[in-house]
């Protein structure tokens, strides 16, 4: 696929939430839409929609805009979401175990082969249909089962130390869900999903709503 050199980083964080609206105009049934239409769905300008689709190709032509399907295909293409993709969770806590029952991530091609652990009370009691195996039976599992993603749902203290065991048993992307940065080789992807981020940038608006709404 055709892309008009570097790609920024903040196009690609909106290239996920190009997919989803697609995704929901598909279900709807609307064939065709235009950049002003999506945009006004996303707030964002018809130019920026059109910059950010340009950047690999443009898939839409003038005075028709974009056929939903054909678009929702090629995004979904350029996140890599046309093939399925193994993964494992490394913590079966509240958020582990969340991931693991969220039916969406199955459906959209993320499939989880296994689950660790260091809690004996967790090991051996499956998780849905995911089986639930130790931190030290881990190396082992991989050098057989080697998946695309590890997901990190580990506590801060023990976050590190595992994503080390991850890259030394040869997992190069990462998603994860420790509430802190980690370390890693410049040839493992990781991205970091902190939970509070999103909740007090809430709480940021919230506090600071009247003086917005007074200027």
């Amino acid at each position: 696929m055709r892309m008009a050199g570097h790609v920024s980083d903040a196009v690609i964080r909106r290239l996920p939430g190009y997919y989803r609206h697609l995704r929901e105009l598909e279900s709807a049934g609307v064939e065709q839409i235009s950049s002003q239409e999506l945009g006004e769905r996303m707030h964002l300008t018809p130019s920026q929609i059109r910059q950010d689709i340009n950047c690999f190709g443009g898939f839409g032509r003038q005075g028709y805009g974009y056929k939903v399907s054909d678009l929702k295909m090629h995004i979904g293409e350029i996140l890599g979401l046309d093939r399925e993709h193994t993964e494992i969770i490394v913590g079966a806590g509240n958020i582990g175990c969340a991931i693991a029952k969220y039916p969406t991530f199955q459906r959209e091609g993320f499939r989880p082969l296994a689950m660790f652990d260091n809690d004996p009370e967790k090991i051996g009691v499956p998780v849905g249909d995911i089986p639930v195996y130790s931190m030290e039976e881990m190396p082992n599992f991989l050098k057989e089962n080697m998946p695309d993603i590890a997901v990190l749902a580990l506590p801060r203290r023990v976050a590190q130390e595992a994503l080390d065991k991850l890259y030394a048993c040869g997992i190069r992307a990462v998603w994860n869900f420790a509430p802190t940065d980690l370390t890693h080789p410049d040839d493992m992807l990781v991205v970091n999903v902190h939970l509070t981020d999103s909740l007090q940038t809430l709480t940021y608006h919230m506090a600071h709503r009247n003086e917005e709404n007074s200027k």
